[in-house]
């Protein structure tokens, strides 16, 4: 395949697993990843991310469905797959004794096409941890490891799990702009995390499980505007909810009250925050810890958390206008 070829290099069609006992972990998802795009697949507890990434790895196959990594089925055909993908598993589970060299050199004898060792460690910001042992590292420089270990054939498609775990803020960001620049590069990147502000960071487009299921998907932008925004403020002496101008007239679409903290929900925020200043204004009163903005991905996933389907009754995939 040329890479440069904008065409979905994975494709999951209806894709199904179920365990012994009969246990449904993944009810039928459908989505597709383009060549050089970062789509992030997140999901509640239970809700079968890693039972669709293992898949999709080509370490598990499917009860019923049809996926295709590269063109290929990743467990029937895995030698084709293998050597044109990365993987970044939760836990390395690398020998404690050896070095950080000696680690990355062991696994690139096992990798086609390998890179310098050096220079995947340097890509991950561990060239001067080359001499250290495993056992010595901390839990972040551990996931460094891991994502240089990843790195090095090069691949085609990347698939990271829960990359940044045990990262500070600093080593965060800098492993954000490495998978961007990978994607810049061409390279298709996976990506589950429960870091939300990564998702709706790095994300081009994302898939939000729950119950094994795809709740939602789209572009983060597409998934947080199916949301409410909100504006809050501290209601003045004297003043309650009922004070204000009808809600309906204000834009609102719903209210909360914790204390004397009023909190307005609305699908339009700059309405809605213009006719309520107006009125403060009119009334000359100060809007003491006045808050507005958008919907968040975190707010999204909570709400979809929170939905939990009635028995026997599947809950209906929603997609913002777009399908994935």
């Amino acid at each position: 395949m040329d890479r440069n070829e904008h065409e979905h290099v994975i494709e999951v069609t209806d894709l199904r697993r179920v365990y012994g006992g009969g246990f449904e972990a993944v009810r039928g998802i459908t989505f597709h990843v383009k060549q050089g795009e970062i789509f992030a697949l997140l999901g509640t507890n239970g809700a079968g991310k890693t039972s669709t990434v293992e898949v999709l790895e080509g370490l598990a196959a499917p009860s019923a469905g049809h996926v295709r990594v590269l063109g290929h089925d990743p467990f029937t055909e895995r030698a084709a797959v293998r050597p044109r993908t990365g993987v970044m598993l939760q836990e390395g589970g690398f020998p404690s004794e050896l070095t950080v060299s000696e680690t990355t050199r062991m696994w690139a004898g096992c990798v086609s096409g390998a890179r310098d060792p050096r220079e995947a460690l340097a890509l991950v910001g561990l060239e001067r941890r080359a001499d250290v042992r495993v056992k010595q590292l901390s839990g972040g420089e551990r996931r460094r490891l891991d994502l240089a270990l990843a790195l090095l054939g090069d691949p085609e498609v990347l698939f990271l799990d829960e990359p940044t775990t045990g990262l500070d803020a600093e080593g965060r960001r800098d492993t954000w702009d490495l998978v961007r620049a990978l994607r810049d590069a061409g390279t298709t990147v996976l990506l589950t995390t429960h870091y939300l502000e990564e998702a709706e960071g790095l994300a081009d487009r994302l898939a939000i499980l729950h119950e094994g299921r795809i709740a939602v998907s789209g572009t983060p932008a597409e998934v947080t505007a199916a949301q409410p925004s909100r504006i809050s403020f501290e209601l003045p002496t004297g003043y309650f909810p009922g004070d204000l101008p009808p809600f309906a007239a204000l834009g609102v679409c719903g209210h909360d009250v914790q204390g004397r903290v009023l909190r307005l929900h609305t699908r339009e925020l700059q309405r809605t925050a213009t006719e309520l200043l107006l009125w403060a204004r009119r009334s000359g009163l100060a809007l003491h810890g006045l808050d507005a903005r958008s919907a968040s991905l975190e707010e999204a996933f909570l709400t979809i958390a929170r939905e939990v389907s009635a028995p026997g009754e599947p809950a209906e995939p929603r997609k913002p206008e777009h399908a994935v």
